[in-house]
Protein backbone atom coordinates (compact mmCIF):
# COMPACT_ATOMS: atom_id res chain seq x y z
CA UNK A 1 0.00 0.00 0.00
CA UNK A 2 1.19 3.29 -0.88
CA UNK A 3 2.15 6.24 1.55
CA UNK A 4 -0.52 8.32 -0.99
CA UNK A 5 -3.61 5.40 0.17
CA UNK A 6 -2.21 4.98 3.38
CA UNK A 7 -2.46 8.94 4.55
CA UNK A 8 -6.09 8.87 1.72
CA UNK A 9 -7.36 6.11 4.54
CA UNK A 10 -6.07 8.10 7.62
CA UNK A 11 -7.96 11.52 6.54
CA UNK A 12 -11.33 9.75 5.48
CA UNK A 13 -11.23 6.96 8.47
CA UNK A 14 -11.42 3.77 7.38
CA UNK A 15 -14.93 2.99 8.85
CA UNK A 16 -16.09 6.07 6.92
CA UNK A 17 -14.62 4.30 3.45
CA UNK A 18 -16.18 1.20 4.41
CA UNK A 19 -19.93 2.94 4.17
CA UNK A 20 -19.26 4.62 1.47
CA UNK A 21 -18.52 1.50 -0.44
CA UNK A 22 -21.23 0.16 0.93
CA UNK A 23 -23.64 2.34 -0.16
CA UNK A 24 -22.08 1.58 -3.29
CA UNK A 25 -22.17 -1.64 -3.14
CA UNK A 26 -25.88 -1.40 -2.57
CA UNK A 27 -26.69 0.62 -6.14
CA UNK A 28 -24.92 -1.73 -7.86
CA UNK A 29 -26.71 -4.93 -6.76
CA UNK A 30 -30.18 -2.63 -6.91
CA UNK A 31 -29.59 -2.59 -10.80
CA UNK A 32 -28.11 -5.84 -10.93
CA UNK A 33 -31.34 -6.93 -9.77
CA UNK A 34 -33.01 -4.90 -11.93
CA UNK A 35 -34.80 -2.38 -9.36
CA UNK A 36 -36.69 1.07 -9.92
CA UNK A 37 -33.37 2.86 -9.44
CA UNK A 38 -34.94 6.30 -10.18
CA UNK A 39 -37.37 5.78 -7.44
CA UNK A 40 -35.09 4.73 -4.78
CA UNK A 41 -32.76 7.39 -5.97
CA UNK A 42 -36.01 9.74 -5.45
CA UNK A 43 -36.78 8.10 -1.97
CA UNK A 44 -33.02 8.95 -1.18
CA UNK A 45 -33.55 12.74 -2.10
CA UNK A 46 -36.99 13.01 0.19
CA UNK A 47 -35.09 11.01 2.83
CA UNK A 48 -32.37 13.50 2.70
CA UNK A 49 -34.18 16.74 3.09
CA UNK A 50 -36.59 15.30 5.57
CA UNK A 51 -33.90 14.19 8.02
CA UNK A 52 -31.44 17.29 7.06
CA UNK A 53 -32.44 19.80 9.49
CA UNK A 54 -32.22 17.73 12.47
CA UNK A 55 -28.88 16.84 11.19
CA UNK A 56 -27.92 20.24 11.23
CA UNK A 57 -28.91 20.91 14.23
CA UNK A 58 -25.74 19.23 15.50
CA UNK A 59 -23.25 22.04 13.50
CA UNK A 60 -23.59 24.70 16.46
CA UNK A 61 -24.04 22.09 19.43
CA UNK A 62 -20.53 20.85 18.81
CA UNK A 63 -18.73 23.79 17.83
CA UNK A 64 -19.98 26.03 20.98
CA UNK A 65 -18.00 23.08 22.72
CA UNK A 66 -21.18 20.95 23.86
CA UNK A 67 -20.27 18.27 21.61
CA UNK A 68 -23.02 15.84 19.77
CA UNK A 69 -26.01 16.93 20.92
CA UNK A 70 -28.38 13.68 22.07
CA UNK A 71 -30.72 16.18 23.71
CA UNK A 72 -32.26 17.50 20.65
CA UNK A 73 -35.23 16.11 21.33
CA UNK A 74 -35.87 19.10 23.60
CA UNK A 75 -35.73 21.12 20.46
CA UNK A 76 -37.70 18.68 19.26
CA UNK A 77 -40.91 18.89 21.68
CA UNK A 78 -41.19 22.94 21.17
CA UNK A 79 -41.61 22.38 17.47
CA UNK A 80 -44.32 19.62 17.88
CA UNK A 81 -46.15 22.02 19.87
CA UNK A 82 -45.85 24.39 17.37
CA UNK A 83 -47.39 21.81 14.93
CA UNK A 84 -50.42 21.15 17.25
CA UNK A 85 -51.13 24.39 17.97
CA UNK A 86 -51.58 25.06 14.24
CA UNK A 87 -53.77 21.55 13.82
CA UNK A 88 -56.02 23.15 16.93
CA UNK A 89 -56.61 26.66 15.02
CA UNK A 90 -57.24 24.83 11.81
CA UNK A 91 -54.78 27.28 10.16
CA UNK A 92 -54.42 25.01 7.06
CA UNK A 93 -58.54 25.17 6.59
CA UNK A 94 -59.24 29.01 7.09
CA UNK A 95 -61.33 29.78 4.20
CA UNK A 96 -59.78 33.09 3.32
CA UNK A 97 -56.52 31.35 3.03
CA UNK A 98 -57.47 28.49 0.93
CA UNK A 99 -59.55 30.97 -1.10
CA UNK A 100 -56.19 32.19 -2.34
CA UNK A 101 -54.87 29.29 -2.81
CA UNK A 102 -54.80 25.91 -1.10
CA UNK A 103 -51.01 25.22 -1.09
CA UNK A 104 -50.60 28.76 -0.06
CA UNK A 105 -53.01 27.79 2.86
CA UNK A 106 -50.40 24.60 3.81
CA UNK A 107 -47.64 27.31 3.52
CA UNK A 108 -49.03 29.59 6.08
CA UNK A 109 -49.44 27.19 8.76
CA UNK A 110 -46.25 24.91 8.53
CA UNK A 111 -44.78 28.55 8.78
CA UNK A 112 -46.62 29.08 12.12
CA UNK A 113 -45.94 25.96 13.08
CA UNK A 114 -42.27 26.88 12.74
CA UNK A 115 -42.41 30.00 14.21
CA UNK A 116 -44.20 29.10 17.38
CA UNK A 117 -41.87 26.12 17.11
CA UNK A 118 -38.61 28.12 17.52
CA UNK A 119 -40.29 30.74 20.15
CA UNK A 120 -40.81 27.67 22.47
CA UNK A 121 -36.91 26.46 21.36
CA UNK A 122 -35.97 29.65 22.09
CA UNK A 123 -36.56 29.09 25.79
CA UNK A 124 -36.23 25.47 25.86
CA UNK A 125 -32.64 25.78 24.64
CA UNK A 126 -32.25 28.43 27.20
CA UNK A 127 -33.15 26.31 30.24
CA UNK A 128 -31.13 23.48 28.65
CA UNK A 129 -28.14 25.46 27.88
CA UNK A 130 -27.93 26.51 31.61
CA UNK A 131 -27.88 23.39 32.74
CA UNK A 132 -24.83 22.27 30.53
CA UNK A 133 -22.72 25.24 31.73
CA UNK A 134 -22.82 23.76 35.18
CA UNK A 135 -22.14 20.00 33.81
CA UNK A 136 -19.00 20.82 31.98
CA UNK A 137 -17.00 17.84 31.14
CA UNK A 138 -20.44 15.27 31.33
CA UNK A 139 -22.52 16.49 28.61
CA UNK A 140 -22.66 13.59 26.09
CA UNK A 141 -23.78 11.82 29.44
CA UNK A 142 -26.23 14.56 30.51
CA UNK A 143 -27.48 15.41 26.73
CA UNK A 144 -28.37 11.73 26.74
CA UNK A 145 -30.39 11.34 29.49
CA UNK A 146 -32.33 14.90 29.57
CA UNK A 147 -33.28 13.84 25.73
CA UNK A 148 -34.56 10.22 27.25
CA UNK A 149 -35.93 11.86 30.82
CA UNK A 150 -37.77 14.70 28.46
CA UNK A 151 -39.63 12.09 26.17
CA UNK A 152 -40.45 10.04 29.14
CA UNK A 153 -42.16 13.14 30.63
CA UNK A 154 -43.90 14.38 27.71
CA UNK A 155 -46.15 11.32 27.52
CA UNK A 156 -47.58 11.98 30.51
CA UNK A 157 -47.93 15.89 29.29
CA UNK A 158 -49.35 14.72 26.37
CA UNK A 159 -52.44 12.98 28.10
CA UNK A 160 -53.15 16.29 29.53
CA UNK A 161 -52.91 19.01 27.14
CA UNK A 162 -56.30 20.89 26.97
CA UNK A 163 -56.81 20.06 22.85
CA UNK A 164 -59.83 19.56 21.96
CA UNK A 165 -59.72 19.63 17.93
CA UNK A 166 -61.14 15.82 17.03
CA UNK A 167 -58.07 14.84 14.51
CA UNK A 168 -55.86 15.81 18.01
CA UNK A 169 -57.23 13.51 20.30
CA UNK A 170 -58.28 10.41 21.07
CA UNK A 171 -62.09 9.90 19.35
CA UNK A 172 -63.87 7.67 22.62
CA UNK A 173 -61.60 9.25 25.16
CA UNK A 174 -62.48 12.41 24.54
CA UNK A 175 -59.56 14.21 26.02
CA UNK A 176 -55.39 12.92 25.29
CA UNK A 177 -53.70 13.62 22.19
CA UNK A 178 -53.55 10.60 19.55
CA UNK A 179 -50.12 8.74 18.91
CA UNK A 180 -49.87 9.57 15.62
CA UNK A 181 -51.75 12.35 13.67
CA UNK A 182 -52.26 12.83 10.34
CA UNK A 183 -51.27 16.19 8.51
CA UNK A 184 -53.37 15.62 5.39
CA UNK A 185 -55.92 18.13 6.05
CA UNK A 186 -53.04 20.60 7.33
CA UNK A 187 -49.44 20.68 5.87
CA UNK A 188 -48.43 17.53 4.63
CA UNK A 189 -46.23 17.38 1.81
CA UNK A 190 -46.41 20.72 1.78
CA UNK A 191 -42.53 21.62 1.09
CA UNK A 192 -42.35 17.87 -1.25
CA UNK A 193 -44.80 19.46 -3.98
CA UNK A 194 -43.92 22.94 -3.41
CA UNK A 195 -41.93 23.13 -7.51
CA UNK A 196 -41.63 19.45 -7.70
CA UNK A 197 -40.72 17.83 -11.14
CA UNK A 198 -40.75 14.31 -12.26
CA UNK A 199 -38.13 12.77 -15.03
CA UNK A 200 -39.79 9.50 -15.86
CA UNK A 201 -40.39 7.91 -12.36
CA UNK A 202 -37.32 9.85 -10.64
CA UNK A 203 -39.28 12.38 -8.79
CA UNK A 204 -38.01 15.56 -7.24
CA UNK A 205 -39.09 17.66 -3.89
CA UNK A 206 -37.60 20.79 -5.03
CA UNK A 207 -39.41 22.61 -2.48
CA UNK A 208 -37.73 20.36 -0.07
CA UNK A 209 -34.36 20.65 -0.86
CA UNK A 210 -34.53 24.34 -1.30
CA UNK A 211 -35.72 24.40 2.63
CA UNK A 212 -32.80 22.54 3.41
CA UNK A 213 -30.29 24.07 1.69
CA UNK A 214 -31.43 27.65 3.12
CA UNK A 215 -30.99 26.32 6.56
CA UNK A 216 -27.81 24.85 5.60
CA UNK A 217 -26.70 28.76 3.94
CA UNK A 218 -28.01 30.11 7.22
CA UNK A 219 -25.94 28.48 9.61
CA UNK A 220 -23.00 28.89 7.46
CA UNK A 221 -23.55 32.43 7.34
CA UNK A 222 -24.36 32.52 11.12
CA UNK A 223 -20.90 30.27 11.47
CA UNK A 224 -19.43 33.36 9.66
CA UNK A 225 -20.39 35.92 11.30
CA UNK A 226 -18.30 37.34 14.59
CA UNK A 227 -20.91 35.75 17.34
CA UNK A 228 -20.47 32.39 15.11
CA UNK A 229 -16.52 32.88 14.86
CA UNK A 230 -16.72 33.75 18.47
CA UNK A 231 -18.78 30.50 19.44
CA UNK A 232 -16.29 28.38 17.26
CA UNK A 233 -13.17 29.88 19.24
CA UNK A 234 -15.03 29.41 22.63
CA UNK A 235 -15.95 25.34 21.47
CA UNK A 236 -12.53 24.78 20.36
CA UNK A 237 -10.13 26.55 22.99
CA UNK A 238 -11.98 27.71 25.77
CA UNK A 239 -8.38 29.06 27.52
CA UNK A 240 -7.61 31.30 24.74
CA UNK A 241 -11.18 32.36 24.06
CA UNK A 242 -11.32 33.46 27.60
CA UNK A 243 -7.57 35.25 27.16
CA UNK A 244 -9.18 37.10 23.70
CA UNK A 245 -11.95 38.05 26.15
CA UNK A 246 -15.25 35.48 24.87
CA UNK A 247 -17.61 34.45 27.50
CA UNK A 248 -17.61 31.21 27.15
CA UNK A 249 -20.50 30.46 29.08
CA UNK A 250 -22.41 32.76 26.72
CA UNK A 251 -21.17 31.34 23.50
CA UNK A 252 -21.89 27.76 24.72
CA UNK A 253 -25.68 29.11 25.68
CA UNK A 254 -25.87 30.86 22.04
CA UNK A 255 -25.00 27.18 20.48
CA UNK A 256 -27.18 25.43 22.32
CA UNK A 257 -29.71 27.56 21.55
CA UNK A 258 -29.20 27.65 18.22
CA UNK A 259 -28.85 23.66 18.12
CA UNK A 260 -32.70 23.58 19.69
CA UNK A 261 -34.00 26.01 17.64
CA UNK A 262 -32.54 24.25 14.68
CA UNK A 263 -34.36 20.61 16.03
CA UNK A 264 -37.83 22.41 16.65
CA UNK A 265 -37.91 23.57 12.72
CA UNK A 266 -36.46 20.23 11.53
CA UNK A 267 -39.09 18.06 13.03
CA UNK A 268 -41.43 19.99 11.11
CA UNK A 269 -40.13 19.82 8.42
CA UNK A 270 -39.78 16.10 8.52
CA UNK A 271 -43.16 15.76 9.78
CA UNK A 272 -44.54 17.40 6.67
CA UNK A 273 -42.42 15.30 4.57
CA UNK A 274 -43.64 11.85 6.81
CA UNK A 275 -47.54 12.98 6.62
CA UNK A 276 -47.74 12.51 10.55
CA UNK A 277 -46.46 13.60 13.71
CA UNK A 278 -45.75 11.12 16.34
CA UNK A 279 -45.73 11.79 19.64
CA UNK A 280 -44.89 9.60 22.75
CA UNK A 281 -41.79 7.86 22.26
CA UNK A 282 -42.04 9.00 18.81
CA UNK A 283 -38.80 11.35 18.54
CA UNK A 284 -37.10 8.61 20.99
CA UNK A 285 -34.14 7.68 18.82
CA UNK A 286 -33.84 11.37 16.29
CA UNK A 287 -31.34 12.14 18.27
CA UNK A 288 -29.21 9.68 18.12
CA UNK A 289 -29.58 9.26 14.18
CA UNK A 290 -28.80 12.94 13.59
CA UNK A 291 -25.42 12.66 15.45
CA UNK A 292 -24.42 9.04 13.70
CA UNK A 293 -25.50 11.21 10.47
CA UNK A 294 -23.12 14.01 10.74
CA UNK A 295 -20.28 11.95 11.88
CA UNK A 296 -20.44 9.71 9.27
CA UNK A 297 -20.08 12.36 7.25
CA UNK A 298 -16.92 13.84 8.74
CA UNK A 299 -17.51 15.12 12.17
CA UNK A 300 -15.82 14.64 15.00
CA UNK A 301 -17.00 15.52 18.89
CA UNK A 302 -14.60 19.10 18.53
CA UNK A 303 -15.34 19.86 14.91
CA UNK A 304 -18.68 20.18 12.44
CA UNK A 305 -19.26 21.59 9.19
CA UNK A 306 -22.16 21.90 6.61
CA UNK A 307 -20.08 19.85 4.57
CA UNK A 308 -20.66 17.12 7.55
CA UNK A 309 -24.26 17.40 7.45
CA UNK A 310 -24.76 17.09 3.21
CA UNK A 311 -22.73 13.94 2.84
CA UNK A 312 -23.37 12.32 6.19
CA UNK A 313 -27.27 12.98 5.94
CA UNK A 314 -27.22 11.30 2.48
CA UNK A 315 -25.22 8.63 2.97
CA UNK A 316 -26.85 7.41 6.50
CA UNK A 317 -30.33 7.85 4.64
CA UNK A 318 -29.15 6.08 1.49
CA UNK A 319 -28.17 3.25 3.21
CA UNK A 320 -31.42 2.75 4.78
CA UNK A 321 -33.42 3.76 1.70
CA UNK A 322 -31.53 1.12 -0.69
CA UNK A 323 -30.68 -1.32 2.42
CA UNK A 324 -34.07 -3.03 2.76
CA UNK A 325 -35.34 -3.86 -0.80
CA UNK A 326 -31.65 -5.20 -1.38
CA UNK A 327 -31.63 -7.79 1.58
CA UNK A 328 -35.23 -8.79 0.89
CA UNK A 329 -33.88 -9.54 -3.04
CA UNK A 330 -31.32 -11.93 -1.90
CA UNK A 331 -33.72 -13.26 0.93
CA UNK A 332 -36.79 -13.05 -0.94
CA UNK A 333 -40.19 -14.05 1.29
CA UNK A 334 -38.17 -13.74 4.41
CA UNK A 335 -38.60 -11.90 7.61
CA UNK A 336 -35.51 -10.55 7.40
CA UNK A 337 -36.35 -6.86 6.77
CA UNK A 338 -36.68 -5.76 9.83
CA UNK A 339 -34.12 -6.99 11.27
CA UNK A 340 -31.52 -5.82 8.80
CA UNK A 341 -33.16 -2.40 9.24
CA UNK A 342 -32.23 -3.31 12.91
CA UNK A 343 -28.82 -3.77 12.50
CA UNK A 344 -28.00 -1.42 9.57
CA UNK A 345 -29.36 1.40 11.79
CA UNK A 346 -28.09 0.37 14.47
CA UNK A 347 -24.55 -0.61 13.73
CA UNK A 348 -24.09 2.90 11.97
CA UNK A 349 -24.84 4.83 14.94
CA UNK A 350 -22.70 2.43 17.09
CA UNK A 351 -19.94 3.80 14.37
CA UNK A 352 -20.85 7.32 15.36
CA UNK A 353 -20.80 6.50 19.08
CA UNK A 354 -17.81 4.92 18.79
CA UNK A 355 -16.43 8.25 17.38
CA UNK A 356 -17.97 10.31 19.85
CA UNK A 357 -15.32 9.20 22.71
CA UNK A 358 -17.37 10.51 25.69
CA UNK A 359 -18.31 14.58 26.31
CA UNK A 360 -15.16 15.97 27.15
CA UNK A 361 -14.53 19.82 28.37
CA UNK A 362 -12.34 22.05 26.60
CA UNK A 363 -11.95 24.25 29.52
Amino acid sequence: MTDSVKKMIRKFGLPRIIIVLFFLFLVVCAGAFQMNLPQFFSDVLRRWGMYGVLALAMVPAIQCGIGPNFGITMGIVGGLLGGLVVIQLDIAQNPALVAIHPLFAAWVAILAAIVIGVILAVGIGYLYGQLLNRVKGSEMTVTTYVGFSVIASMNMVWMLLPFDNGELIWPNAGKGLRNTISLASSYSGVMNDTLAFSIGDFFVPTGLLLFFFLMCFLVWLFMRSKTGIAMSAAGTNPMFAKAAGINVNRMRLVGTILSTVLAAVGILVYAQAFGFIQLYNGPMMMGFTSVAAVLIGGATPRRASIAHVLIGTFLFQGIMALGLPVVNQFIPESNLSEVMRLIISNGIILYALAQAKGGDSRE
